[in-house]
């Protein structure tokens, strides 16, 4: 187990080291698409604030305006990383980093796939757990497990199925096995993914925690770093990491869901 460990953290190590050099030679081309995230982000809770108090309706509909928008965004940086990789030194134009039509329609028909399952999962839990109400367990209690192992087991589907963006902007696949490839990949590869995971996340409860002490300085120096390193590393280390999982995947072109469960 140890040794496993050693040689995930090199591994690790490696994917963030590789895109920290691509991130040199192209940090404005990625740190700009980032910060357009941040400005979608940001617009959408200030404009749907302010129509919620006009009108319902049209808070509703500026409300999926900007989550196509922000999305659409989202898959044209990791679509423009994927460019930078494929043509290294070579002109990448941003244009064709814009997602299609049919991108954003199967991006969506995913998502909203990934939210069915993780309902339904989450419900099943939830009637497994409850005949042990015979057992005198107090309903508080089995509500608190219920939503306790929902979340363990949500959080790890999410973690193998959230290079579906991937293959659908990367290879065209359609959501369907867009889905079953990300199950695919990443077998075997939970482990440094979550230490990927728990890199990036550490930067960011230091943040908080530097916050929570009323040290200002500190704190607003995390949060630059993380607003224009962070967020823009991360995102070619998610790339990176598809790319290799990709180059190391010796399966079916075709995958089944249930034989890459586990």
């Amino acid at each position: 187990m140890i040794q496993f460990l050693k040689e995930s953290t090199f591994v690790v190590n490696d994917v963030i080291n590789d895109a920290w050099e691509v991130l040199k030679k192209k940090y404005f081309a990625i740190a700009g698409l980032c910060f357009l995230l941040f400005l979608t982000s940001s617009a959408s809770g200030i404009l749907g604030a302010t129509f919620n108090d006009v009108n319902f309706i049209l808070s509703i509909c500026m409300l999926f305006l900007f989550v196509i928008l922000f999305f659409g965004i989202q898959l044209t940086l990791f679509k423009h990383i994927f460019q930078i990789l494929d043509k290294k030194d070579k002109a990448v134009s941003l244009k064709e980093s814009i997602p299609t039509v049919r991108e954003m329609i199967y991006f969506f028909t995913a998502m909203f796939m990934v939210l069915l399952i993780s309902l339904i999962s989450y419900f099943l839990i939830s009637v497994l757990i409850l005949p042990l109400i015979y057992a005198k367990i107090s309903i508080s209690i089995l509500v608190s497990l219920a939503f306790g192992l929902a979340f363990v087991f949500i959080f790890a589907m999410m973690m193998r199925l959230a290079f579906f963006p991937f293959f659908i902007i990367d290879k065209g696949e359609n959501p369907l096995k867009s889905l079953r490839m990300s199950l695919a990949i990443t077998r075997g590869n939970f482990t440094k993914l979550l230490m990927i995971l728990a890199f990036f996340a550490m930067l960011n409860l230091l943040y908080l925690y530097f916050s929570y002490r009323g040290l200002p300085v500190i704190s607003i120096s995390l949060s630059l770093l993380n607003s224009f390193v962070v967020i823009p590393l991360s995102s070619v280390t998610v790339a990176i990491a598809y790319r290799k999982m990709m180059h190391d995947y010796q399966g079916s072109s075709d995958p089944r869901i249930l034989k890459n469960i586990l």
